[in-house]
């Protein structure tokens, strides 16, 4: 595994961690308002993993002058 995944394994476990003992201490408002953002990284994790970068299509979403 690269330093990158390593980094992300321990960043991911800490979240998953924090959520964890949150949820246990009854802060359920605080683990519902973080369910968006651990979305995020779980789909983050898996592209890091699958080794897709920040590849677009530059012509994607600009459109040429009209002729």
């Amino acid at each position: 595994m690269t330093s990158k995944q390593v980094m992300t394994v321990a960043v991911l476990a800490t979240v998953l961690a924090w959520s964890t003992v949150m949820t246990v201490l009854g802060h359920l408002a605080a683990v519902a308002a973080l369910l968006p953002s651990l979305g995020l990284l779980v789909q983050q994790i898996v592209a890091a993993f699958d080794g897709v970068g920040a590849q677009c299509d530059p012509a994607a979403g600009s459109e040429g002058p009209s002729r």
